[in-house]
């Protein structure tokens, strides 16, 4: 039925897109396959007692996901570490199978795209790291490569609105990344080397340690990564570190934390649909080059009093520096955020029902200044207050409501056009279990975000544009047992007065591009997670998602939002032949999309395939890794289409590339 009451209100399309209704009959396929085998192979396990419980912290405090009634991806260290992966970036594309398009720098970074907002998907979506949120106020994107990946503990990636726990422009999700140190659970003092050498004269070093002593602990980690990358003119250098200093006894954490990073690269350009056919290592901006420099440091603290009320707080302050040059041309500009996160959970029982409400308060101040003769100055603040309740009955059915209030100031001193205005978000949550293992649950709720900085600058100046409002409807169903999982996710977004660029929009200059308010779009689609234990050596898991993002009325009525592929899936496969060998398998699929808005021109779809052997040997571990097996030759971001039909400004992806490693723990 929830497959069904997308295809019946989604618009008819041309063959490319005919395939689509039987898809859902084959994730409904594939989930009862995979009831079946955990039935049959896991049932002792089951007999025997309850999984532990995976718990995540999207909620904004620490909560079962199993009885969350809306969807939360979840990656381990232990995930992060098998796959190989080096950022996080590639560590939510390759095992979660999110599209991202590849970014204009050397450092790994990648335009996340959760929900299918194309080229404004880093508007649409937050990050948080250590309950600090750290999305830009323009279009410049978040940058996760810096985070370094020997510091993770854990990735959640939360599907769908997170807009009244977490503000402006998460309608198409919330990316939570824990830290090891974030976690604040007891650890053992611990550390670990790590050094890797490949292709394209990658040298890549990382370094983490942990100290504890009667209450206190000090984390640190540190990385340096060099490569000529695969293109000319495209040559990286990064280096990071961070450290954090914590002392916590059965009731309270408090603790400091600092962490910087350092991006030094290339800038080889786009080329052209020959250029790319000729010789895809290319550059055509041989002496264009840019550095990035971004430092963050923060505060917190967490008490648990008496069991009833939790209370966390957060403060964070961020900087950033970008010195780049551009042909004849420098671009730079320098950052400097702060934010200030106090939320309260208070916990109740009445009999059986079991009533939990969680409210606070966020505040952000956000100042970007461009530098030279044509400089400027951009800020943005907010101030929201959210609240939220959830109340469970005894037998597990859980019921949601939250709201948000904000207060969102921007403007630029370029532009006389401002932003000053009040916004509200909501949602309603029910989850009702079917069984031990299983569960359905549904959400309904409106999300909004306002123009950036970028894009209220550059618009019609007789129009101003109006705060984007979204619809948000979401139904699941999850089953989980011994040695298996599954959950399939059905949503659409109704969207109003989405913005964007739009290059036939009327602008400063006249008919030659503008941001404006686009008329209807909607987002919908299903989502796919399944986990199985084949035996007890193999494991497999597989992310797939089927997503339509387009427009309902004007112009473009009927047409794909650009940058927006329809299928993705990945498909991750562990063996343990014997004991200290390892080997993993990642295959990650992304059907053909379009980057205009007349969907004229197409960027080809792409399966690419990694693997990865391990051995471990006392306390070492050697790894032998290969991206791109195949050598498949492909890109993931291009910006133009020519008269002809021609895709142009393409800016091509690695080959295949090989890397040995040796990781020393203690």
């Amino acid at each position: 039925m929830i497959a069904t009451s997308i295809e019946a209100s989604a618009p008819r399309t041309p063959a490319r897109l005919g395939t689509l209704p039987h898809a859902p009959l084959l994730m409904l396929s594939l989930l009862g396959f995979a009831s079946g085998i955990a039935s049959a192979q896991s049932a002792p396990a089951i007999e025997a007692g309850k999984l532990p419980p995976v718990l995540v912290t999207a909620s904004r405090f620490s909560e079962d996901a199993a009885t969350l009634p809306f969807g939360v991806s979840v990656l381990t260290a232990k995930d992060i570490a098998d796959s190989g992966v080096s950022t996080v970036n590639e560590a939510v594309m390759k095992l979660l199978g999110v599209p991202g398009r590849l970014d204009l720098y050397g450092g790994g970074d990648y335009a996340l795209d959760l929900r299918g907002f194309g080229t404004t998907s880093d508007n649409n979506q937050v990050v948080i790291l250590d309950g600090i949120r750290i999305n830009e106020g323009d279009l410049g994107g978040t940058r996760l490569a810096g985070i370094p990946i020997n510091s993770v503990e854990r990735i959640e990636v939360l599907r769908g609105s997170g807009t009244v726990l977490y503000g402006e422009g998460a309608t198409g999700g919330v990316i939570v990344i824990t830290t090891k140190a974030g976690r604040g659970a007891s650890r053992s003092n611990q550390a670990s080397v790590y050094a890797a050498a490949g292709s394209d004269h990658l040298r890549d070093l990382r370094a983490d340690a942990t100290l504890e002593a009667g209450g206190f602990s000090l984390d640190a980690a540190a990385n340096r990564r060099t490569t000529d990358n695969h293109r000319d003119n495209f040559r990286s250098e990064v280096e990071g570190a961070s450290l954090t200093g914590q002392w916590r006894n059965d009731w309270l954490r408090v603790g400091v934390r600092h962490a910087y990073d350092d991006l030094d690269t290339g800038l080889p350009g786009s080329l052209t649909a020959a250029q790319y056919a000729a010789d895809p290592s290319q550059t055509n901006t041989p002496n264009d080059h840019a550095d990035i420099r971004n430092t963050r440091s923060g505060v917190f603290a967490e008490a648990d009093l008496g069991g009833d009320w939790q209370l966390g707080l957060d403060a964070g302050w961020r900087d950033k520096e970008l010195r780049s040059r551009n042909g004849a041309f420098a671009y730079d500009y320098d950052v400097d955020a702060k934010s200030y996160s106090l939320r309260v959970r208070n916990r109740t029982q009445f009999a059986s029902v079991v009533n939990a409400v969680v409210f606070g308060v966020d505040r952000s101040e956000w100042e970007r200044t461009v530098l030279g003769a044509f400089g400027s100055v951009a800020e943005q603040s907010s101030t929201g207050f959210y609240l939220k309740d959830d109340l469970t009955l005894s037998g597990g059915t859980r019921f949601s409501a939250g709201v948000r209030t904000e207060r969102i100031e921007k403007d630029v001193s370029s532009s006389v056009d401002r932003i000053d205005d009040r916004q509200r978000a909501w949602e309603l949550g029910v989850l009702q279990p079917l069984s031990e293992n299983s569960a359905v649950y549904g959400r309904v709720g409106r999300s909004f975000r306002l123009a950036n900085v970028d894009e209220f600058s550059f618009t019609n100046p007789t129009v101003p544009l109006q705060p984007q409002t979204s619809r948000d409807v979401e139904l699941g169903v999850r089953w989980r047992a011994a040695g298996s999982s599954a959950e399939l996710r059905a949503y659409r977004s109704s969207l109003k007065n989405e913005i964007g660029y739009d290059p036939n929009g009327v602008g400063p200059f006249g008919p030659f591009g503008a941001n404006v308010n686009f008329d209807p779009t909607r987002r919908q689609g299903l989502e796919l997670e399944l986990a199985q234990a084949l035996t007890e050596a193999v494991n497999l898991r597989v992310n797939g998602a089927l997503r339509r993002a387009r427009f309902t009325a004007g112009p473009y009525d009927g047409q794909d939002v650009p940058l927006t592929p329809e299928r993705t899936l990945s498909l991750r496969a562990d063996w343990t032949p014997a004991p200290a060998h390892k080997l993993d398998a990642i295959v990650n699929y992304v059907s053909s999309q379009s980057p205009d808005f007349a969907n004229v021109c197409s960027i080809p779809g792409r399966t690419t395939a990694d693997l990865r052997y391990a051995y471990r040997w006392t306390q070492a571990e050697f790894a032998l890794g290969v991206v791109n097996l195949t050598d498949r030759k492909y890109y993931t971001q291009a910006f133009g289409c020519t008269a002809g039909g021609e895709t142009t400004s393409i800016y091509p992806e690695a080959g295949r590339t090989v890397a040995a490693s040796v990781k020393v723990s203690f």
